[in-house]
């Protein structure tokens, strides 16, 4: 039976090639766009989760409270030791620090290598806390000793170009010598801690001057994990917390720092503290799927209804000679999977080839998506259930309908329309497939408008041909003497030293007090080092008083915002100058206002700000240069600073370029929605085809008896279309409050940002219609040109 099933649905495919075509089209780009935003959010929804003690891990963040509250995704060195030793419900835990921009050099050769994010100080606990494969090594005593570091088998090959590297030795950041003990496996892509150099936390002791660093209290500068024993959880956690401050924290700092417990999943998806993917954002991606593949879907019942009139007498044909309504829906339900499984076919070819695409946009993930990963455990059941959803939301009206009909109507050709389902239940479905169409164009107009604004936002400084350099801990002389050679370079029209650019995506709340106050204010302040040329070069704006005189090492002097004159409640500039700033320990007198500038991106507001000239933490060149040979002048650059620092790797950027990536999630945001938007037209499209197709097989007749009694080709063009713009009308009226309420509370996250205008809504729904309306004409056009007498002839 199944065999004869399947036979004549492949006949009736053939048979119907235009219907069957739109239908599989349609499927494929519906399937297409669901499988891939489902293999995206499984991605992204998975990290951490692989870790077989995830359940019962606690990532441990401090809420700082100064005048607000500053959230860290950080804690005070001392907590993670405090709480594996001192607490029996801890079975164990584990700090790690970050590291960023630190150079490897294998000694007596010339290899050298610069290495971010995957490098970092830990302990011998992260082994017990996290799921990594051991190769080589000890995993419980590897990083035990000071000045030992493991490496994965991947950066095992690429320092020493083997894996047998046990007791090899790399230079750390041109300070001290590494031992390896121990290699692993290169750490999956779906973890926020994919680590491949990782130093023994004891190496930051014999690494820094600063005795009792591991002790101190007063800086949250580590990222704390906890494994809680079986049967406890984050309660027993939290009263451990609690009492670790009041027997190791003073008062001040007790009421300063705020310890809470999240759990370890959270990592990377709370934006409080650090996140880069907030859930509703997952949430929302997968909402979009599942409504892409109900266009899809949409696209495919108006498709069948349309067509059920020319198979009425097929199915009052078999009915007559036997076939029950059960056997006459397995018959529909098989033409529909076959369609679903060659849609399926051509939508993981699509997918696969596209999946390149968005696996770069990720690639500050290493994400690695495939369509293999649908064969995964935790994938086949969505996937399963996606499949069996798409072909029952498909294939299961029209079956009941076609199988509903009465043989001897069917054989003598009276089905009405009102027996296939009249139109109600289509008008819904076209209405929801423009409803979707609609909120996508309304987001990409409004999201198009509002990255295009805070790309050419002015945020304050000069951002244009200016060339920046890393530059690593050296000597004031040695400085002055990078500073002069670059001078020399021609092209160079100004040098500064300093930290880094007015605009960072690095946030450096500093506590300080003014004017002589014994106590901290009530607020932080952003932080920029900058010597003398740093306002000149980035073009800041000088409001009251002077610039530094001079880049002498005694760096007495200070610049503030016009927002920290504010905070402060003075009320005239030039009032704060000569006044007395406390800040790293350090006295200096305000010499200079300079205006708000945006120091961080735009997704927080202008913060008080203090400008300093302080040697010791200059990391940073930035070059002025003359637009008219840049290419030439950067090479020259790069040789000057190779012949200053022969053991260091020279790492430069645009001042542009920086900025730049401040909104690189928006922008990969925007490029998803852009695309889901052509995909929800395209459907939208399809369906509106059925739509009008369904139209004219049921008003063939009347369209022959208006023909002959006058009416013109335009009046039956109306004819066909009036009642869909009614529909897209309704949809649009639906859609555009909904995705005015929606793109506002995306705004809303954005201190600056655009209001959406009406024009803006009403382009969006102009355009919708104008796509609608040439997605119909041919059809509208080929049957109002129809002969009346092949109208009026039809059976």
């Amino acid at each position: 039976m199944f065999k004869s099933y399947l036979k004549i649905s492949l006949r009736n495919l053939l048979r119907n090639r235009t219907s069957s075509t739109v239908n599989i089209l349609g499927l494929t780009i519906g399937l297409s766009c669901g499988i891939l935003i489902f293999l995206l959010v499984s991605y992204l929804s998975g990290f951490e989760s692989y870790h077989a003690k995830a359940d019962r891990t606690y990532w441990i963040v401090t809420d700082i409270n100064r005048n607000s509250v500053l959230p860290s995704d950080a804690t005070p060195r001392p907590l993670a030791a405090i709480l594996r030793k001192d607490y029996p419900a801890v079975e164990t835990a584990v700090r790690v620090e970050s590291l960023f921009g630190r150079v490897i050099s294998i000694p007596e050769t010339t290899s050298r290598f610069e290495e971010s994010r995957n490098i970092c100080f830990t302990e011998s606990q992260f082994f017990q806390v996290f799921d990594v494969k051991w190769l080589r090594g000890n995993a419980s005593t590897a990083l035990s000793a000071p000045n030992t570091v493991v490496l994965s088998d991947r950066y095992a090959k690429k320092y020493f170009g083997t894996e047998d590297v046990l007791g090899k030795v790399l230079r750390f950041d041109n300070q001290a010598n590494l031992t390896v003990t121990g290699v692993i496996a290169e750490p999956p892509s779906n973890t926020r801690l994919s680590y491949e150099v990782m130093i023994s936390y004891n190496t930051i002791a014999s690494l820094s001057n600063t005795p009792g660093i591991l002790e101190q209290w007063d800086n949250p500068s580590s990222m704390c994990f906890v494994v809680m024993r079986k049967n406890t959880g984050s309660p027993a956690l939290q009263e451990a917390i609690n009492t670790t401050k009041q027997e190791y924290l003073s008062a001040e700092q007790a009421k300063t720092f705020d310890f809470h417990p999240l759990p370890l999943t959270e990592l990377g998806y709370n934006m409080r503290y650090g996140g880069t993917v907030p859930r509703p954002l997952l949430y929302t991606l997968a909402i979009i799927g599942i409504l892409l593949v109900t266009a899809a879907c949409i696209n495919f019942v108006n498709m069948a209804t349309a067509q059920a009139l020319k198979r009425s007498k097929e199915v009052g044909v078999r009915k007559a000679v036997g076939s029950n309504r059960r056997q006459l829906i397995g018959q529909f339900l098989i033409e529909t999977g076959v369609l679903t499984f060659i849609a399926l076919f051509f939508s993981l070819l699509l997918v696969q080839l596209n999946l390149p695409l968005l696996n770069n946009a990720l690639s500050v993930l290493r994400a690695d998506l495939s369509v293999l990963n649908l064969l995964r455990p935790a994938s086949l059941w969505w996937f399963g259930c996606l499949i069996t959803g798409v072909v029952l939301l498909a294939g299961l009206y029209p079956a009941l309908v076609l199988a509903r009909f009465r043989p001897d109507t069917a054989l003598r050709g009276r089905i009405t329309t009102q027996q296939i389902g009249g139109v109600p239940l289509r008008k819904v479905l076209v209405v929801t497939q423009f409803f979707i169409a609609q909120l996508f164009i309304i987001a990409v107009i409004v999201m198009t408008a509002q990255v295009r604004y805070i790309r050419q936002t002015d945020l304050g400084f000069n951002k244009t041909a200016i060339f920046t350099v890393n530059m690593p801990p050296s000597g004031i002389s040695k400085q002055q003497l990078l500073r002069e050679k670059l001078m020399q370079t021609p092209g160079v029209e100004q040098v500064t030293i300093g930290l880094e650019i007015p605009a960072s995506p690095r946030k450096h709340p500093v506590s300080f007090s003014y004017d002589h106050h014994t106590t901290p204010e009530p607020f932080t302040t952003n932080l920029k080092i900058g010597d003398m040329n740093y306002i000149p070069l980035f073009g800041l704006h000088m409001i009251a008083g002077r610039n530094f005189l001079s880049n002498d090492s005694l760096h007495t002097e200070a610049i503030v915002s016009a927002m920290m004159v504010k905070q402060l409640g003075v009320r005239n500039p030039e009032e704060i100058l000569g006044k007395q700033v406390s800040i790293w320990g350090m006295d200096k007198t305000i010499v200079g206002v300079v205006a708000d500038f945006h120091s961080e991106d735009l997704h927080n507001a202008i913060q008080p700000l203090i400008i300093m000239n302080y040697f010791q933490e200059n990391q940073m060149a930035a070059i002025k240069l003359n637009p008219a040979n840049m290419q030439a002048t950067v090479q020259a650059i790069e040789k000057t600073w190779n012949e200053l620092y022969p053991d260091n790797i020279f790492h430069s950027a645009f001042v542009d370029d920086i900025t730049g990536q401040f909104y690189l999630t928006e922008k990969i945001l925007l490029a998803l929605i852009q695309a889901f938007s052509l995909v929800a037209i395209l459907i939208g499209c399809l369906g509106l085809y059925g739509l009008v197709t369904f139209m004219a097989e049921a008003k063939t007749k009347e369209i022959g008896v208006r023909k002959v009694l006058g009416a013109t080709v335009e009046s039956i063009i109306f004819l066909l279309t009036k009642d869909f713009l009614k529909l897209i009308a309704i949809a649009i009226l639906i859609a555009t409050p909904l995705a005015w309420i929606g793109m506002n509370r995306w705004l809303d996250g954005f201190p600056y940002h655009i209001s959406i205008q009406w024009w803006m809504l009403l382009l969006a729904a102009g355009g919708l219609i104008l796509i609608a309306l040439v997605s119909v004409s041919f059809q509208s056009v080929r049957a109002a040109l129809k002969a009346p007498a092949r109208s009026l002839n039809i059976e």
